[in-house]
């Protein structure tokens, strides 16, 4: 019956269209609670205070959700196969942020997935989990066979490499469960840490104050007059994926119409980035993850980029 039931809920989500599924068990993670511990411990999170705040949680799915007994991890294929070469610009914009926010975009079809479920079995609980949530996504995700943590330390698919959005369901009911993936297919491939401007990797680690990602999105201060590695980016960066073996030969292009980038994203000069003020912003931006970074923040990164760029 498990079983049965387990297979309905990957078909239907796959239906919902998520592409990637699996299912573990909601159970202790000692291992990786204590690799985050010491990552913090070590200031690997800079200035994410909001990582550390809910340390507990991350570590100990029960401390989060008394109840929870599975954990549906989940999938979505962001790759629009066009890169930063399609853009109009000398600055970058990291490509998962180009179309709609795939905060909403995945838990509004992971709430749909748990009113199925409540169909058939009305006393269910549950909570729809994005990045959002205190929950360690790539660690729940390798439980459910998805795929496994690469050296820049995103998930790794064999079948979508790491474009991926990740998602889950924590549900207080027993279900079947999947065997987690074992294999480090990443090998002695050296490719992200090799290509990151910044030294921000070392293998399977992330420094996140090194990190272009962090300094355009999380972090709020201004940046010092030397502080000047941030590779023409304006809004994250896509340098570790971009060079991975397994997006080069595995990506597959989303049909979906939720990640079609936005056509100031490809079509905005230089010229139009630097002029860009607030309102323009908030239009432009409305339902984007983009709003992560706040205008004052995305105006910082042009700026700092603009000093070293010529109008185009």
């Amino acid at each position: 019956m498990k079983k049965n039931f387990s297979d309905k809920i990957k078909t239907h989500a796959i239906e919902l269209g998520f592409e990637k599924v699996g299912i573990s068990r909601a159970e202790p993670i000692s291992k990786e609670k204590q690799n985050l511990e010491t990552w913090i411990n070590n200031n690997g999170h800079a200035s994410m205070e909001w990582i550390a705040k809910r340390k507990k949680e991350r570590g100990d799915i029960h401390s989060y959700f008394p109840g929870a007994k599975s954990v549906i991890s989940v999938g979505m294929n962001y790759y629009n196969g066009m890169n930063q070469s399609n853009l109009n610009s000398d600055y970058k914009f990291s490509n998962y942020a180009w179309g709609d926010d795939y905060h909403e975009v995945l838990k509004v079809r992971l709430i749909s997935l748990l009113e199925w479920v409540k169909v058939k079995y009305p006393n269910v609980k549950g909570l729809a989990c994005v990045d959002t949530s205190p929950l360690m996504e790539k660690v729940w995700a390798q439980k459910a066979g998805l795929g496994w943590q690469g050296k820049h330390t995103n998930l790794i698919t064999k079948d979508y490499g790491s474009w991926l959005f990740l998602g889950e369901l924590v549900i207080d009911m027993e279900l079947h469960y999947d065997l987690p993936f074992e294999e480090d297919l990443c090998g002695t491939c050296m490719s992200c840490i090799e290509a990151c401007p910044t030294q921000a990797l070392t293998e399977y680690k992330i420094h996140s104050e090194k990190c272009i990602s962090y300094k355009t999105i999380e972090c709020r201060d201004e940046f010092f007059e030397d502080d000047t590695q941030l590779d023409n980016w304006i809004y994250g960066c896509d340098i570790c994926q971009e060079v991975c073996p397994w997006n080069l030969k595995f990506n597959q292009v989303n049909p979906k119409d939720d990640f079609n980038p936005r056509e100031e994203i490809l079509s905005w000069k230089n010229i139009d980035w630097e002029n860009l003020n607030e309102s323009i912003f908030k239009k432009v931006f409305k339902g984007s993850a983009a709003k992560r970074a706040k205008f004052s923040g995305l105006k910082r990164n042009v700026i700092k980029n603009s000093k070293q760029r010529s109008p185009k």
